[in-house]
């Protein structure tokens, strides 16, 4: 099923972390089937207690006939419901109607956000500062007045620490995330090696072609408050994984956070800064995600809309029982929380 492919060639016809040779090799350390095609990557997921699966391709190219054709035959294959498809395509007028002649239906339950946030980096300190909420900029100054450090470090004790809050941050803010072997193995595939550091250091560039994961932590007396795991692809910094201490919010931590890893990127020489996701351009203020994308919206940057996800039902009849008790399952998980 799966084709041989070179590394630096199959990223270069990719455009996103989660499309990356590298993404596919950790994905396949969590146990999931990784089916590499010319121009995609497509993930396998069971569907617990049945012979069935779910197909996942996240951020993918816009897809053409021919690719369809080659979707639905693997999900015959694979004994999928359908293949849910999340184009990393920023939507323009008459492109929906194009998806849909594709033969795929809005998706039943998105995975990825429709929005994001992307900040152009190339732009100078001075420029940035002026374009942030003036709110941010002065917690940015708290964070500094009250000695608050932010620093590079990929060593196994800040990751440690990094697992620590993160784990304190989904127990508190009560939201749903990966498990700790998850991170662990995520940071073992993907987390910049000493060599590469290196290289960085001499102010060599770094591999553009690669994907490549690096750990930040704001510091305050010396005790981690807040650890970050930054993507670095191609020419643009990502912000999947972030947590925070409940202590000594006061100091305005995060804030210094976000600001450090925007000049991170600058000395990297990248060109754009995504966010990771957004809400809407209206969001609704009692939203659980409104704060996050309140802090995010502070530093100024663009409120970008892709096309949005896709199913590509493989099977109709299965396919309609799926959403039925796909919605029962959240509604369960919701009261249990």
């Amino acid at each position: 099923m799966n084709d041989t492919f070179d590394q630096k060639l199959f990223n270069a016809s990719v455009s996103h972390p989660l499309q990356s040779f590298e993404w596919g090799e950790f994905r396949k350390k969590t146990g999931i089937n990784v089916i590499k095609k010319r121009f995609f990557q497509l993930t396998i997921h069971k569907i617990p207690h049945t012979p069935w699966n779910i197909g996942y391709l996240p951020k993918g190219n816009l897809p053409i006939k021919e690719e369809i054709d080659e979707l639905i035959k693997i999900g015959k294959e694979q004994n999928c419901i359908f293949i849910q498809l999340e184009p990393n395509v920023q939507r323009i007028e008459n492109l929906k109607f194009k998806i849909e002649n594709l033969g795929l239906v809005s998706a039943a339950h998105p995975l990825f956000t429709k929005y994001t946030f992307i900040l152009d980096i190339t732009k100078s300190e001075e420029e940035l500062l002026k374009a942030m909420h003036p709110k941010t900029r002065y917690n940015i100054k708290v964070a500094q007045k009250h000695g608050v450090e932010v620093t590079e470090d990929n060593s196994n004790k800040a990751f440690e620490a990094y697992i620590r809050l993160t784990q304190e941050t989904t127990t508190r803010q009560k939201f749903y995330a990966h498990n700790e072997l998850y991170h662990r193995q995520m940071w073992q595939t993907l987390g910049i090696k000493k060599h590469e550091l290196r290289s960085m250091d001499k102010k060599e560039s770094h591999d553009s072609n690669k994907l490549t994961a690096h750990l930040l932590v704001a510091k305050y007396n010396n005790k981690p408050l807040v650890t970050w795991i930054l993507f670095v692809f191609k020419n643009t910094l990502y912000y999947p994984y972030g947590a925070s201490s409940s202590e000594h919010r006061e100091t305005m931590a995060s804030n210094l956070m976000m600001w450090e890893a925007i000049r991170f990127g600058k000395k990297l020489g990248l060109k754009k800064f995504d966010m990771w996701g957004a809400l809407g351009p209206s969001p609704d203020p009692k939203d659980p995600w409104f704060g996050f994308h309140r802090f995010k919206q502070g530093y100024g940057p663009e409120l970008v809309e892709f096309v949005g996800s896709y199913d590509l039902v493989i099977n109709p009849l299965l396919y309609e029982g799926y959403k039925v008790a796909d919605k029962l399952r959240w509604v369960l998980l919701k009261l249990k929380k």
